[in-house]
């Protein structure tokens, strides 16, 4: 005789279901969750059931208890520092980009949404703004945010959560300065151009104008990394040139 289905434990929902929007990025790593009676009454569960599903989660390591609550654990932020770490981390990043990055601008092309597409336009206008009021910290931090709304717009887990990893090196400021890319001119007139190509592509359905714009900023970017990278190792050399006192008999 079949077993009659039985639902799983409502706690055991609730843990699954928040498990499923921490994968999909709904739920972001350092986002603090609303206080349980409100989230009780958003799931519409008891708060005896949501603190055992959040328990669940906590022990899993998705969820970090704190005082004000519990918030989306930085999972990433072990491997985010220990890449971190390395000397050849921005040149590595960059190869990976040029790798990935053309492809997933145009899988974003090909399976962006509706609400998709208005999230990338909205970044597109809050990017030319902070480029008119010339605020690099403004402009870089909706240059990441565009680049995350693509590989969201993809619909490939794997890919956002990558990025969403070096978004967090980017903002502890391990990669390089994401500030520094704005701070020139003709760097940042470049930069605009290149993102509102991309966007536009994306926006548009095409796949290759997709691919062959974010390909063309990845090259550009990494070009303008790779001098930087020259500029910093000379005045380095220059540096300890001039500082050799104690190191040589007078």
């Amino acid at each position: 005789m079949t077993e009659p289905l039985r639902p799983p434990p409502l706690a055991a929902a609730v843990a699954t279901h928040l498990e499923g929007l921490i994968l999909e990025g709904v739920l972001a790593p350092g986002e603090r969750l609303a206080p349980e009676r409100e989230l009780a009454e958003t799931l519409g569960v008891s708060r005896p059931s949501l603190r055992e599903g959040l328990d669940m989660l906590e022990a899993k390591g998705l969820l970090v208890r704190g005082k004000a609550g519990h918030t989306v654990a930085q999972f990433l932020a072990p491997l985010a520092g220990l890449l971190g770490s390395n000397p050849r981390i921005g040149e590595d990043y960059f190869e990976y980009r040029r790798l990935i990055e053309p492809q997933a601008a145009a899988l974003a092309a090909r399976r962006a949404t509706a609400p998709d597409r208005e999230a990338i336009a909205a970044c597109l206008r809050e990017m030319e703004a902070a480029h008119e009021a010339a605020d690099p910290a403004l402009e870089a931090a909706a240059d990441t945010r565009l680049h995350l709304l693509i590989h969201e717009a993809t619909h490939n887990l794997v890919l956002l959560h990558v990025l969403r990893m070096f978004a967090e090196l980017l903002r502890q400021g391990i990669l390089y300065s994401r500030e520094r890319f704005w701070q020139r001119q003709t760097v940042r007139e470049a930069m605009l151009a290149q993102h509102r190509a991309i966007a536009t592509a994306v926006l548009e359905g095409d796949e290759t104008g997709a691919e062959a714009a974010m390909r063309e900023h990845i090259v550009f970017a990494a070009q303008i990394f790779s001098e930087w990278r020259g500029e910093e190792a000379r005045l380095s050399a220059a540096l300890r040139k001039r500082n050799r006192e104690g190191l040589v008999a007078r």
